[in-house]
């Protein structure tokens, strides 16, 4: 089956074809670990699992390598561990446990090899020194800098004008730089608190890499110095996106570090950007362990967010949370006692078309429909929908539809009620019919002591 992927460096939507069909490579850019991922960072764990199951089901699972880093150096996370006065390693060990914990729930499978930052200091220093040696990079003030200017193709990958890559890159102003749009390589570490290693091209003074240079030099390790997709969120298009290819096509001398780029949209919260400041900022164990009154499955997370194609925008709700449970309870009952099959092709199809997830949803309530349980259940495994929580999932949807149609017959008694003692017997009669048609009995009687109208009611079917 062909695979269809939008590719964000060529603006188009291309048939993929892996460099090795026997071993297809994917980087995904992972969390940085100074602080517990929020739903905005549950989005790319997602998409990008949804693919990697989907490529290893056409290729093979032996035959699909999947890379997605923890970024365990950063200036952030220095900055937090100094605040909280723990070491670095404490607070990243942490919140890399706490991640884990978080993403296990939502059904993500683990990538075939998470490289930390931290366990690849030579190889940046590598990078370094070979983009230094080719001319690309320069040393300034105990600075290794990558020089915009000596690459023509810098902005292929954004397609950004000048000007707006300098405002989008929040430049920083130093006089060492020879160009305002240079930016950092390795740079000294001159506070107690900021972890140093020796540094390359010669400079005396111990220093750490900065943002970019850890992916280039991780995807190098473990994929080589060209491989197939590279995945992340919108967000890293530019600058960080655009300098990984920058420092990695300059250092081994590639028209490009990944054939394929993928980019997910961005996601707020009930209609508005999710920030701190509005209240609306809520990590994914947030949801799980309770939020809005409900402790939310990693499952409906995880069905809520493929709800929306990967590259559009999603605006996360609620009422969208609570519609993907009662789907789901719904898929899970009908395919309880379902026999293994093979993943029906019209699921494959729009898998394989840029991971339409919309059309694949619509084919599944399809399957649903005609009882083609078999194949709805062989689908929900590919997505990554384990049935193995199935019975709790169903039982605590059908204990919340019943509180429901519980609420819904008390306000019709009660509406009936009052109708009745306002003598508007019109409107009490058009009641009773409506919860006799409901399967509901009703028993009109006196409060012996009041003797005000009373109602009572039962269930009879």
């Amino acid at each position: 089956m062909a695979i269809r992927l939008y590719n964000t460096l060529t603006r188009s939507k291309d048939e993929f074809r892996p460099i090795d069909p026997n071993n297809v490579r994917m980087y995904v850019c992972g969390p940085t670990v100074y602080d517990d991922a929020h739903i905005g960072n549950a989005r790319p764990i997602i998409v990008f699992d949804l693919l990697y199951r989907l490529l290893r089901h056409e290729y093979g699972a032996d035959h699909v390598t999947y890379a997605r880093n923890i970024t365990d150096l950063d200036d952030k996370i220095n900055k937090r561990a100094h605040e909280r006065g723990v070491t670095i390693q404490e607070l990243t060990e942490g919140t890399t446990a706490r991640f884990h914990a978080a993403i296990d729930a939502l059904g993500a499978l683990r990538p075939t090899v998470e490289p930390r930052a931290t366990h690849h200091i030579e190889e940046m220093k590598v990078l370094c020194e070979k983009l230094v040696a080719s001319g690309h990079a320069y040393v300034a003030e105990d600075h290794v800098l990558f020089s915009v200017p000596s690459m023509p193709a810098y902005g292929k990958l954004s397609k950004r004008p000048l000007d707006d890559m300098i405002a989008g890159a929040r430049v920083d102003v130093a006089p060492y730089k020879r160009s305002e749009m240079d930016f950092v390589l390795w740079k000294p570490s001159t506070e107690a608190h900021e972890p140093g290693w020796p540094s390359p091209c010669g400079i005396a003074q111990p220093g750490r890499p900065g943002w970019h240079i850890e992916c280039s030099a991780m995807s190098w390790k473990h994929l080589g110095e060209v491989f197939d997709i590279h995945g992340g969120g919108i967000d890293l298009v530019f600058p960080h996106h655009e300098n990984e290819v920058a420092q990695t096509t300059c250092a081994f001398g590639h028209g490009v570090m990944a054939n394929v780029w993928m980019h997910n949209g961005f996601l707020q919260v009930e209609g508005e950007k999710m920030s701190k400041s509005l209240g609306n900022f809520v990590t994914i164990q947030e949801l799980l362990d309770g939020w809005q009154g409900k402790a939310w499955p990693g499952e409906v997370l995880r069905l809520t967010m493929l709800k929306t194609h990967y590259r559009q925008p999603i605006d996360w709700t609620v009422r969208t949370m609570e519609e993907s449970w009662k789907t789901l309870a719904g898929w899970y009952r009908a395919t309880a006692d379902a026999s293994p099959a093979a993943v029906p092709q019209a699921v494959l199809e729009a898998l394989g078309d840029d991971l339409n997830t919309a059309k694949v949803i619509a084919e599944l309530h399809a399957l649903d429909k005609r009882g083609d349980h078999a194949g709805l259940k062989a689908a929900l495994d590919l997505l990554g929908f384990d049935d193995a929580r199935a019975g709790e999932l169903t039982a605590i949807a059908d204990a919340e539809a019943d509180m429901k149609d519980t609420a819904r017959v008390e306000d019709l008694v009660a509406a009936r009620l009052a109708a009745r003692k306002a003598k508007n017997f019109a409107e009490s009669d058009r009641l009773r019919d409506e919860l006799v048609a409901m399967g509901i009995q009703l028993m009109d009687g006196k409060d012996p002591a009041t003797g005000e109208l009373t109602t009572t009611w039962e269930v009879v079917r």
